[in-house]
């Protein structure tokens, strides 16, 4: 326990005892055991919790590797196919080291004066965490590795921004830079007790930290990049959807565990952020759908998956804080904007987001995290929302929404400045025309 929960606990167990006394000696005598039985109890491990966060774990790590990696290969020419798959391997591997190294620390441990905003490094290298250290009902060592998995996935996310252009030596040393300046001071701010957390901004499973983080950022290496030659001239038609969809797919199922288990429990809370889930992401996907019906006359299978993908994304910070019909209304949403964005929207600025990182996650987010102080529902995760006479909750998520969109825009631009500046961060126009796989890496699908 903590500091100030053995002081709590201490004060309770002194009242009791007080209390008791006056009533039956005998009791007091009897009470500090059944209070340390007690205190025993609540550290212990839940083997039922334990096993959901396990696969949990496993299945949020399926996301990136294969998903993502599927998705958005399949959506890329083929020239550049393998250079996607070999981002998002890499990255996989990479930040795992660096999760390892500091990161884990920086988003999870207290920082002292500097708290507010980034943690310490008491447990760099997992210093301190051996096989029997707990973090509430599981192991440390499980918990570590959950939050391992939204560290991969978040700077993965971004590749799609920037596809087809960057180095993949950039890539390297922009993705440490970024999870260690970028990823872990966000995560720590909003789940690791820092401002956004103590100025109450709701954020189940990474509205903010994942999906608004990596949009913003993929859109600041977008327009930095700038766009791809031939972009709006030459055919850049995806290369297979059926590997998107396989890949979309894969984060649909994997998503459950991103979601249900934020609940970091097997529980009530896991049950409904499943359900809300499965009810937001259908909801997304047809309203994609129909509004491209409408508009194209034809519904497109880019069309279907980009809106589930969406929905997936919106209703990520809501999951333990709404009910089905909030989910409903959400996904709907998502659905609808984020199609205008990663179309009317982008076309009209003008910017090359090449998979729409910023149309689909981070709107996705934005309209997600705004949406969760509207539809939340004081029985489902403790705090009202808008409908429920809390009208206040929706300016704390924007405020949430605003931090989280500076620094993730600013710190992205500036690592982009530092990795340019050392090594360049876009290829030639010659190994763009002809292709980053065979360039880059020696290979070619055939």
């Amino acid at each position: 326990m903590t500091t100030l929960a053995k002081y709590l606990f201490g004060v309770v167990a002194a009242l009791v005892l007080l209390a008791l006394y006056h009533i039956d000696p005998a009791l007091a005598q009897e009470a500090p055991e059944a209070l340390a039985e007690v205190a025993e109890e609540t550290a212990k491990l839940d083997t039922g919790d334990t096993a959901w966060m396990l696969t949990s774990t496993a299945i949020v790590l399926m996301m990136t590797i294969p998903g993502l990696a599927l998705f958005y290969g399949g959506l890329v020419r083929k020239k550049n196919i393998l250079t996607l798959v070999m981002q998002c391997f890499a990255i996989t591997c990479l930040i795992t080291i660096v999760w390892l190294v500091a990161g884990y620390s920086l988003a999870f441990t207290d920082g002292g004066g500097l708290n507010a905003y980034v943690g310490g490094l008491s447990k760099a290298f997992l210093s301190g965490v051996g096989k029997d250290t707990l973090s509430g009902t599981i192991p440390e060592s499980v918990f570590f590795t959950f939050q391992l998995t939204f560290a991969i996935i978040t700077p993965a996310l971004i590749v799609g921004a920037f596809a087809d252009r960057m180095k993949f030596s950039a890539m390297v040393v922009f993705m440490v830079l970024w999870s260690l300046v970028v990823y872990s001071p966000i995560t720590h701010w909003v789940w690791g007790g820092g401002f956004l957390s103590e100025a109450g901004v709701l954020d189940f499973a990474g509205g903010t930290v994942v999906h608004i983080n990596a949009g913003v950022a993929g859109l600041v290496c977008a327009i930095f990049l700038g766009k791809r030659f031939g972009y709006g001239t030459e055919n850049m038609a995806p290369y297979n959807l059926v590997y998107s969809v396989i890949g979309a797919s894969l984060l649909w199922v994997g998503w459950f565990g991103f979601n249900a288990g934020s609940a970091v429990a097997a529980n009530e809370s896991a049950g409904m952020a499943m359900a809300v889930t499965q009810v937001a992401t259908a909801a997304a996907a047809l309203g994609w759908m129909f509004v491209e019906w409408l508009v194209h006359k034809k519904p497109s299978v880019l069309g279907i998956i980009s809106g589930a993908v969406a929905g997936l994304v919106a209703i990520t910070p809501a999951s333990g804080f709404v009910d089905p019909m909030g989910a409903l209304w959400i996904g709907i949403a998502s659905g609808v904007i984020c199609y205008f964005m990663s179309t009317t929207v982008k076309k009209a600025i003008g910017y090359d987001d090449s998979l729409d990182v910023f149309g689909i996650h981070g709107v996705g987010g934005i309209v997600g995290a705004i949406l969760t102080g509207v539809f939340a529902v004081e029985a489902i995760g403790g705090t009202p929302g808008l409908l429920e006479g809390n009208g206040g909750q929706v300016l704390t998520q924007v405020w949430g929404i605003l931090a989280t969109i500076v620094w993730a825009a600013v710190a992205t631009f500036v690592i982009l400045i530092i990795t340019n500046i050392i090594i360049g961060v876009r290829v030639s126009e010659a190994v763009e025309v002809e292709g980053l796989d065979i360039n880059l890496h020696g290979e070619v699908v055939q």
